[in-house]
């Protein structure tokens, strides 16, 4: 038989697998993708979205094992190429699908070293008020630890003068400390302390643990005012020490600290481990 070159595409395939204009009347077959109406049959629009991605399938069934602990906080995923084989798809589907999950954070990947799920955060604070690290780590149940890696007195820097407000040549003690929380790494500190507000005869070997702590208990200082900005930081040149290659993305705390009578007790950087310490900011309307 002819076909009209006038049909649809769906009534042109239809009609092709026909031999005769009774067949086509006894045995109409609707070809995938179309459907019969009162006025012949139509072509559906199908698209991606006609159902879930294959990405999405990924993420769903990933998510699942995170939240019956077959993938447990802290754990390494599969490989691209293991999650390729066992789902069938290309490594821009998996890539695709492993960048869902970061950005909805359950997961981080690690530059050369793999894809991770999310740790339980070891220790949460909040933004409203200053305090002491070492008080927030307790207060989440955990044991406070401070290394300290460096005690240096010197000047500022050009720079560093102009974020203290003091004059050039200032002399500071610059510390570097890392903290911990049951013996987990939670922070890198960088602190400049003016030493104009230390006695004449002080050591500095004797500043151990919270920096808080020894304004209040040998200085007689309360820390009550804190003026901060707070940046999102990606670098492998912060941490030190065991394990330092891990920390990669940090949660930079830029902070200078006041006394109640307006005198500057210090100027510093924290670098929060992403993962290992959580900031909760209570909002009001």
């Amino acid at each position: 038989m002819g076909v009209d070159v006038g049909l649809s595409r769906c009534q042109r395939e239809s009609a092709l697998q026909m031999d005769s204009e009774e067949e086509w009347t006894a045995s109409f077959t609707v070809p995938v993708g179309c459907q019969t109406t009162d006025k012949g049959v139509k072509v559906n629009k199908v698209t991606k979205r006609s159902r879930p991605s294959l990405a999405s399938e990924i993420v769903d069934s990933i998510k699942a094992r995170i939240d019956n602990a077959e993938y447990p906080p802290g754990s390494r995923l599969p490989t691209e190429a293991q999650l390729c084989e066992e789902f069938g798809v290309s490594r821009a589907t998996v890539r695709s699908a492993v960048k869902e999950l970061d950005v909805t954070g359950l997961v981080h990947t690690r530059q050369g070293l793999g894809t991770y799920v999310r740790s339980i955060p070891y220790v949460r604070d909040g933004l409203e008020k200053m305090g002491s690290i070492s008080d927030s780590i307790r207060a989440s149940g955990k044991e406070p630890g401070m290394e300290y890696a460096r005690r240096v007195v010197r000047a500022v820097s050009p720079d560093e003068a102009i974020k203290m407000s003091v004059p050039a040549g200032t002399q500071v003690l610059e510390l570097r400390r890392k903290i911990t929380a049951d013996g987990e790494v939670v922070a890198y500190s960088f602190d400049l302390l003016p030493l104009s507000i230390f006695g004449p005869e002080f050591d500095p070997l004797e500043l151990e643990g919270s920096i808080f702590a020894y304004f209040e208990n040998q200085l007689g200082f309360h820390a009550s005012l804190g003026i901060a900005e707070v940046h999102a930081v990606e670098s492998r040149k912060i941490g030190w020490g065991p394990g330092s290659g891990e920390h990669t993305l940090f949660i930079l705390l830029d902070q200078l600290q006041y006394a109640e009578d307006g005198r500057l007790l210090g100027y510093s950087r924290s670098y929060f481990v992403e993962g290992a310490y959580a900031f909760l900011l209570k909002r009001t309307n």
